[in-house]
């Protein structure tokens, strides 16, 4: 399913409950934005370009960026740009989590990845720490050094799972391993989510205590807002609770 960024906005203002100041219809676009607005495809060569000039690159929060081009970013330092309307929803974010209550959002966040999710994994722990104020417990892996997903997909998991965390997050390179991995662990329901609907999703209607996501698929921007959802939106219950207890079942 394809997301336009004026859809992502508007689900990020309901979750958050706040009015953003302006519609993408409005915005005024920055002077250099004509080089990089309506790209669907963030390869190699857009990075090298950007590296050899010494700016950062902009990536629409629809954008498929390939794993050369995040590689490539990670390796030359390229930073990804936000739009101020893009700078305005991650200041939102922060603020509605610093506000959140209850014991969920004040307990630990037990965060892992593997080496290609490493990159995205220390942007999160410090959104989630510094900007969010939100405790997170790394569990690794600690560099961009080859490990097996499935071991810290585990941690995770199973720190859900025991009760040490309230949520979990994993990031490696699609996301999708970790999901299968983390969902091997009795009690855990791991979300593997590419957009804030799914995000909300996942929390509202299946009461997700995991969230993985690809570090080489999406980018930082809407990993953080994809997070913020999932932590922020809580279990609706109601005729969803039934359906939950049906899943628990098949654990048995």
């Amino acid at each position: 399913m394809t997301l336009d960024r004026s859809r992502i906005r508007a689900i990020v203002e309901d979750v958050v409950d706040r009015d953003l100041s302006q519609s993408d219809s409005k915005r005024k676009p920055l002077a250099d934005e004509p080089n990089y607005a309506g790209r669907e495809l963030i390869t190699e060569l857009e990075v090298m370009e950007a590296h050899r000039e010494g700016r950062g690159i902009f990536v629409a929060p629809h954008a498929l960026v390939t794993p050369s081009a995040r590689d490539a970013m990670s390796r030359y330092g390229v930073q990804e740009e936000m739009t101020p309307d893009e700078a305005a929803v991650v200041r939102r974010i922060k603020k509605s989590l610093q506000k959140s209550s209850g014991a969920c959002h004040q307990a630990q966040v037990g965060i892992g990845s593997d080496h290609g999710g490493f990159v995205m994994k220390e942007s999160l722990i410090q959104f989630l720490e510094s900007e969010a104020h939100m405790s997170c417990v790394d569990l690794g892996t600690f560099s961009e050094d080859a490990v097996d997903y499935p071991d810290f997909a585990a941690k995770v998991a199973r720190g859900v799972a025991e009760g040490q965390f309230c949520h979990g997050i994993i990031v490696d390179g699609a996301g999708i391993g970790s999901a299968m991995a983390a969902n091997k662990i009795a009690g855990v329901r791991a979300a593997h989510c590419s957009n804030v609907v799914e995000a909300k999703n996942a929390r509202e209607h299946n009461d997700a205590n995991v969230l993985t996501l690809g570090g080489r698929v999406i980018g930082d921007l809407l990993a953080k807002a994809i997070t913020a959802v999932f932590l922020k939106t809580e279990f609706a219950g109601g005729r969803h609770q039934g359906r939950v207890d049906k899943i628990i079942e098949l654990e048995r």
